[in-house]
């Protein structure tokens, strides 16, 4: 049975956040409060550290627990890339924040959204904001991002369906500081970016925020070009002593090329420059993605006593993409030639989800309890087109393509030959429960029941398939501390993936039970330099079964099998000696296709590597501070061979890259200067996953400076 909601149009979300919000009010008295960010175990307290450098080492994780937790105590692998590692590396991208996090590897994204790959697992809908589902197809702007929180494994526990190698949560910025900063950056390829952050308090009971960005830049890619404006205000209200208001809107609009990288030539990606275009000739007007956000939130938080608390979030957003793209579908080895396709794909999803969650403080049996009670409810429509031209293909020189104009490819159908609407509901409920068992014991025990609809609308026939889910995600772990500064966990978890979800859903996906993976994994936290210094190591058996993918050229389905992973991961994060900051991970993979009959361009896919997942990858960032003034840094960045689809018949080949910075920081103002790829290593930093022939070069050396200014 399929509940109706008329479709969540951008006049209409700061009506659904408010009306939610009172009745959540409403029911404040009579339930809990869950405080993401300021909750803490009882028993905890974190020491104060004092560095020579904003500090790199991050102590507290809300997205493993929905509660603020010390990282020590939670039996579970999180990668947090805090603010400083942001401003010091220059990142504008998430691309670029996540090369800090081991096990995390690039995807393509069709040239138009943020898209990666987590211990070997495609994590394409694992995006949250705040542990909201941000799942729009679309590349997020960094501008209102505090910190970048990365859960390994499966989390379906809190969060529901997906998650198989982990999920990726930005933390927003929010009000209560006082701060006016104007950021200006400018370097190589025409790169022009501005951002500003206003916050205050207003009297006692309210505090705002306001932050954006405007960006007009080019690239190193032929025809490349980005286009880009976001908008975020958000209001604090207290609105009684312990009772409060968070409200947050975010519009953003993102014009660039839609870029599907260069083909590959007899296993290997072209060794041709990395600025060849292939597409049409004016890409600006004809190859280009057009993608809207509106997206709002609204939390609020009721403190009963000191036992119960409650907290209600409710979210909702716009998004709308308009996708015109040339892309190789073939190429002919011994002609030489590739064949390019154009095509327009048009998107629109609307959606809303309400988080209400109830924290409960206890001490049974001698042991202390922090238990969270959860339920989800929510609905996505997902509505898609798609057109054809009338001369579908037209073939160019593959090592000298004279790229052709629109026209070659006739002119687009008058009618879509793809068009549906897929309707998503979700009603979750989860219990968690954060128990000291004794003074060097801990656990965390939980799980969630989720009922999942699916349904397709498809306007173009009588065909339209369902399917609903009932499905259960339990996770344990128990943590051993024989020590302040050691930690021992050992943990077990399970989740799922829907037979459709991000992309279309269709008539033979369901017929298909959801995807399962379940994870092993067992690591230690440890404290050196009295707390300065943290690291992790982290082993796991992570395996998903009836994975299926998409080829991108006709979205026929693909099944894959059953893949492994098996790896080990380790980080190191802190001042390792005075004056001197680190941010370093490794990672091994061993990802591998393990039962399938799945035939994909003539190869078995059983025994083959999995997709994009390099067997070795390092990250490796060190500041150190001259003096008051002056820091000065850099890191490596090692990414091992990746093969660009599971038929592994193309492989990208590892590479190495190298960035510096020198910073000058005054109370006014910040001038830091940035060299990115140093040694103008040649490289390719992606592929596509079930393609062979979209594969994305890495960025040649380039320079950045960068202005901040404090009022």
């Amino acid at each position: 049975m399929y509940y109706h909601s008329s479709t969540l149009r951008p006049i209409a979300l700061a009506l659904l956040l408010a009306s939610a919000t009172q009745a959540t009010y409403a029911q404040a008295a009579d339930a809990a409060k869950n405080d993401t960010e300021s909750d803490t175990l009882p028993e905890v307290t974190v020491k104060e550290k004092k560095s020579s450098l904003t500090d790199y080492q991050p102590l507290v994780n809300s997205t493993a627990t929905k509660i603020a937790a010390p990282l020590r105590d939670i039996p579970q692998t999180v990668d947090v890339v805090p603010a400083q590692i942001i401003q010091d590396q220059a990142a504008h991208s998430l691309q670029d924040v996540l090369k800090n996090v081991p096990g995390v590897s690039l995807n393509l994204g069709d040239g138009q959204r943020d898209q990666f790959v987590i211990r070997g697992f495609d994590a394409m809908g694992d995006m949250y904001i705040d542990g909201m589902r941000d799942d729009a197809l679309y590349y997020r702007d960094l501008s209102n991002i505090e910190r970048v929180e990365v859960l390994k494994g499966p989390a379906a526990v809190l969060y529901g369906r997906g998650s198989s190698g982990g999920l990726i949560n930005r933390i927003t910025k929010k009000p209560g500081e006082t701060i006016r900063t104007i950021k200006l950056n400018g370097g190589s390829y025409k790169q022009r970016r501005g951002e500003f952050d206003v916050g205050d308090k207003l009297g006692d009971s309210a505090a705002f925020r306001i932050n954006g960005a405007v960006e007009d830049s080019g690239s190193f890619r032929n025809q490349g070009f980005l286009e880009r404006q976001n908008l975020a205000p958000s209001l604090h209200l207290q609105l009684g002593e312990d009772t409060s208001l968070l409200l947050q809107v975010e519009k953003l609009h993102d014009r660039r090329v839609t870029d599907f990288g260069i083909p590959a030539y007899r296993g290997k990606p072209l060794n041709i420059d990395p600025d060849t275009y292939y597409g049409s000739r004016n890409a600006r007007d004809d190859d280009y993605t057009d993608s809207d956000v509106l997206s709002g939130r609204a939390v609020l938080k009721h403190q009963i006593n000191d036992q119960w608390s409650v907290r209600n979030m409710v979210g909702a957003y716009h998004y709308e993409m308009d996708r015109n793209n040339t892309l190789v579908s073939a190429v002919n080895d011994n002609l030489r030639t590739a064949t390019l396709t154009h095509n327009q794909l048009w998107r629109q999803d609307d959606g809303w989800f309400n988080q209400f969650e109830v924290l409960q403080k206890a001490e049974w049996a001698g042991m202390q309890h922090q238990l969270l009670y959860g339920l989800e409810v929510g609905e996505q429509r997902k509505t898609m087109k798609r057109w054809a031209w009338s001369n579908p293909t037209v073939t160019v020189s593959l090592f000298d393509p004279v790229l052709p104009s629109l026209s070659q490819f006739g002119v687009r159908g008058s009618n879509p030959n793809l068009s549906n609407q897929t309707i998503l509901q979700v009603t979750g409920v989860y219990v968690q429960d954060m128990i000291t068992l004794s003074e060097h014991w801990k656990a965390l025990v939980g799980s969630r029941h989720d009922r999942f609809a699916q349904k397709v609308e498809d306007r173009l026939s009588s065909v339209n398939p369902e399917r609903t889910d009932h499905t259960w995600s339990p996770r344990a772990g128990l943590v051993y501390q024989p020590t302040d500064w050691q930690s021992y966990y050992i943990s077990l978890s399970r989740s799922f993936q829907p037979s459709g979800e991000t992309l279309s859903f269709s008539q033979q996906q369901s017929q298909l039970a959801p995807e399962e993976t379940n994870n092993i994994e067992i690591g230690s936290k440890t404290d050196f330099f009295n707390g300065k210094l943290s690291t992790t190591a982290a082993l796991f058996h992570l395996e998903r079964e009836n994975i299926k993918g998409t080829n991108p050229v006709n979205n026929a389905l693909i099944g894959v099998g059953t893949q492994l992973t098996e790896g080990l991961e380790l980080t190191m994060t802190g001042e390792l000696a005075p004056r001197w900051q680190v941010f370093a991970g490794y990672a091994y993979l061993d990802a591998r296709i393990t039962d399938s009959v799945a035939i994909q361009n003539g190869v078995a896919l059983q025994g083959k590597r999995a997709a994009l997942t390099p067997r070795n990858s390092v990250n490796l960032w060190v500041m150190h501070q001259l003096n008051e003034g002056w820091s000065v840094g850099g890191g490596l960045n090692y990414v091992g061979n990746r093969y660009a689809s599971n038929d592994n018949l193309v492989a990208l080949g590892s590479y190495m890259t190298a960035d510096a910075a020198a910073i000058y920081h005054s109370s006014r103002y910040d001038l830091a200067f940035n060299l990115k790829n140093l040694t103008d290593k040649r490289y390719y930093a992606s592929g596509h996953g079930t393609s062979n022939n979209l594969n994305g070069p890495g960025a040649p050396r380039r320079a950045e400076v960068t202005l901040t200014m404090h009022f």
